[in-house]
């Protein structure tokens, strides 16, 4: 979990509940989801400032690969509680006076804050197949790198923001040509974008297709800056906008600015929404993050390929004129972590088709295997052609009665 300093209760004393620290504490925002969802690999609270999040994603896509887990929730969040840094920033002239980003924009003029909070789930893909996990974006490469020593802790670092792309696409396996987009850090102010936007240039802009230029966004015209929260947000811009087949249009964009020089190579600002053409190849886009603290972080997201086969679900026919359905066997799985728990599962998953009779048993088989728990130590396979068999199979289990659509008991594995 990437997450900065809120501020909350700050100044306040504790009024001795001793629930102050565990409720305050960074390390607990991590700490705590994996508690409540009784999660037991790899936890980390990270704070690298505006590059949380996304340092947050590099580091669980590592885990991944190393074996420390098999699934992984990756992201940031940032809650605005207190009042100093809008005033340190206001000092400083970082705020923009409207309060709106203008990302990359002749009439940028400071940050606008926001708030935030964003997960992604992250797997293996040979693993998210093998489960039968809808793929949205596969996570191609990334790198986390830092300034040293440059003009100042918080002033960005052209090169090295260069360098950290280079060491994502040569993760990726990929050339700055293969990537069609870039969701840029782009915080809207005159000192930090044009230097990125040199960077963009220095990177993505040299030897394109003629005809095929990088296109530059930003998010934060749209939702403000969420600092730790930053990084997931622009992934999962990105990860809609190859879903849906457009490059979204940055707002606020007077003019690109002029402390840019736009013909050092070929990126252009998306000041309109654009069609994101499927080509020969799969859609790729890029996601830039940096911190105040001098962390830097690129990831590359591509779109998954075509051919997978589907998940291998029974067929089932349409619904017939009495509400019925037939075809192939369904199967539906319901797990709990004691009988009584697998009871009353039951009972319910038994109410909820009752009383929606225009759900489809084929999209509720889908939902219970993919969707849902399936590997607590108690499990109940109902197996039925039609509604009628499989509701029957969950009302034996939830009364104690045999049924021949009951395929295991209410205790014990599956075999």
């Amino acid at each position: 979990a990437g997450i900065a300093a809120s501020g909350y209760r700050a100044g306040e004393q504790d009024d001795g509940n001793g629930y102050a620290r565990t409720g305050t504490t960074a390390s607990v925002a991590s700490g705590r989801v994996a508690y409540c969802l009784g999660l037991q690999g790899p936890a980390v609270s990270i704070d690298t400032a505006c590059s949380s999040s996304l340092t947050a994603i590099h580091l669980a896509a590592q885990a991944l690969r190393s074996g420390e887990c098999s699934l992984a929730l990756a992201g940031g969040v940032t809650v605005m509680a207190a009042l100093g840094v809008f005033a340190e920033f206001a000092r400083q002239r970082g705020l923009a006076a409207d309060g709106r980003c203008k990302p990359f924009a002749e009439a940028a003029d400071g940050t606008g804050w926001g708030e935030g909070v964003g997960v992604v789930v992250l797997e293996r893909l040979s693993v998210a197949r093998e489960r039968g996990h809808r793929v949205l974006a596969v996570v191609a490469g990334s790198a986390v790198n830092q300034d040293g020593a440059s003009n100042g802790l918080s002033a960005p670092n052209g090169p090295s923001q260069q360098r950290v792309i280079q060491q994502a696409l040569a993760s990726a396996g990929l050339q700055p040509g293969d990537v069609d987009v870039v969701e840029g850090h782009g915080t809207g102010t005159a000192l930090g974008d044009p230097i990125e936007a040199q960077a963009l240039l220095a990177t993505y802009g040299q030897g394109r297709p003629e005809g095929r230029p990088l296109w530059l966004g930003s998010v934060k015209s749209n939702i403000g800056h969420t600092q730790a929260a930053a990084g997931v947000a622009g992934v999962i811009k990105m990860v809609q906008a190859m879903r849906h087949g457009i490059l979204p249009q940055t707002l606020h964009v007077d003019a690109p600015s002029s402390h840019v020089d736009w013909s050092a190579g070929a990126v252009r600002l998306l000041t309109s929404a654009r069609p994101w053409e499927a080509g020969p190849r799969r859609r790729r886009a890029g996601v830039s993050s940096f911190g105040v603290s001098g962390t830097n972080v690129h990831l590359i997201l591509e779109q998954p390929a075509e051919d997978v086969p589907a998940l291998d679900v029974p067929a089932v026919e349409a619904p017939t004129q009495d509400g019925s359905e037939s075809g192939g066997a369904v199967v539906w799985v319901v797990s709990a972590r004691s009988d009584a728990a697998l009871v009353a599962q039951a009972g319910r998953l038994a109410e909820f088709v009752d009383a929606r009779p225009e759900v489809s048993v084929g999209d509720v088989a889908l939902s219970l295997a993919v969707t849902r728990t399936t590997g607590f130590s108690h499990r109940l396979v109902v197996v039925g052609r039609d509604r009628g068999e499989l509701v029957e199979g969950l009302a034996a289990a939830v009364s104690g009665r045999e049924s021949a659509g009951v395929v295991a008991g209410v205790a014990g594995s599956v075999s």
